[in-house]
């Protein structure tokens, strides 16, 4: 994994580890609409992460502040495709920054260490999806140069 330097050493990034489950349902929940979507039962994130962690197209990633803290996630997955001229897709999902580390740039840092893997992985397009009610991870988006250029849609199965 390429290096992730930020704000002089004090973050750190790293392949998620099974240790890391019950801090990363902490951040995932810990926020408007995770409070309602998760649980606090852990088997089911258990086995989950144990799927994404044996996908050599999956990398889950943890951010760790200077005091081994974790701040952040997100997760990255490499999607081979027919369309665009066969074109491979890094897919960011899950992302979330703990409340006292955003607005810092640490935000930004990830997203352009996110985009160099995928770029070094042969990818040609990142793209992501966010909740309609995120408007500031939306502001943020565009402002990374990410377009609303399609419509989503999410059913329940």
């Amino acid at each position: 994994m390429k290096p992730f330097e930020f704000d002089e050493g004090q973050f750190a990034l790293a392949r998620a580890i099974e240790s890391d489950v019950p801090a990363l349902v902490a951040l995932l929940a810990d926020d408007v609409l995770g409070a309602h979507r998760e649980s606090s039962e852990l088997e089911p994130y258990l086995a989950a992460f144990r799927e994404i962690d044996r996908d050599p197209n999956h990398l889950l990633l943890t951010v760790r502040d200077g005091e081994d803290n974790l701040v952040g996630t997100m997760q990255l997955t490499l999607i081979p495709g027919l369309s665009r001229g066969g074109a491979k897709r890094l897919q960011i999902e899950g992302v979330r920054l703990a409340s006292t580390v955003r607005g810092t740039g640490l935000g930004t840092a990830l997203f352009e260490w996110a985009h160099e893997h995928g770029r070094q992985q042969g990818a040609v397009l990142a793209q992501l999806t966010s909740d309609k009610t995120r408007t500031d991870a939306q502001r943020f988006y565009s402002r990374l140069g990410y377009q609303a250029s399609h419509e989503g849609f999410k059913r329940p199965l």
